[in-house]
């Protein structure tokens, strides 16, 4: 994936990768960010505010690792997304029981005003594009709604920049081809490309509806976590 695609073709590759690295997806997260992973989506559901008992719906939802830290954490009910249906397969049996819908986040099958709050978590790269999400995020969420969104990142400060562009870029690539799929984990790095800079998510959301739009960097800023609340 060297030459990145876009559109259709994007979509497709995007589904076809996902589906291969599905059975040892989880593995390879913990191992890559040193389980800093768990500890983003715990800060996401945190930062969520939203009442225990609230229907939460988790786009690209993958194995479903986010629907249980919205269950389990926040004591919301989570509705898991994703396209993939083998991500959707590879989720694990002990799930807090939330539904999982294989479905195109784009075109979620949701009546307008469904939820109380959304999450995505590292898939904004992925899509074919991002407005149409945030018109869709803001259709089905209900008026003071909150989203979570995290995100990769590059630091600020020069030397971790250096470090974390040398371990994201050089070491991740071996981790995925050492336990999984050599091409899918180069992919990681170079997905970044598709990630418009802060102030167009920021932005984005803003002319979808959102207030209170807030961005936080996390762990020295190879992360970002931004929420908003639909107007």
């Amino acid at each position: 994936m060297s030459n990145l695609p876009s559109g259709a073709a994007k979509r497709r590759a995007v589904r076809e990768m996902f589906d291969a690295i599905a059975p040892r997806y989880d593995l390879v997260n913990r191992i890559m960010t040193l389980r800093l992973d768990v500890a983003w989506r715990r800060r996401a559901v945190r930062e969520l505010g939203l009442p225990a008992g609230s229907v939460v719906g988790d786009l690209a939802c993958g194995t479903g690792d986010f629907c249980r830290e919205l269950a389990r954490l926040g004591h919301h009910r989570a509705i898991g997304f994703d396209f993939s249906m083998g991500m959707l397969q590879a989720a694990p049996t002990r799930a807090d029981g939330s539904p999982l819908v294989n479905a195109d986040v784009l075109e979620l099958p949701l009546p307008a005003a469904a939820l109380d709050g959304a999450t995505c978590g590292f898939a904004l790269r992925n899509l074919t594009a991002i407005p149409p999400l945030f018109a869709e995020l803001a259709r089905v969420l209900r008026p003071g709604g909150r989203v979570g969104l995290l995100e990769v990142d590059s630091p600020a400060n020069p030397v971790l920049r250096w470090g974390h562009g040398l371990y994201f870029g050089r070491v991740v690539p071996l981790i995925g081809a050492a336990l999984s799929d050599r091409d899918a984990y180069r992919y990681l790095p170079e997905s970044v490309a598709y990630l418009p800079p802060r102030e167009a998510l920021l932005d984005g959301l803003s002319s979808a509806g959102f207030t209170d739009v807030r961005h936080r960097h996390l762990t020295g800023g190879i992360a970002q976590l931004i929420t908003a609340t639909r107007a």
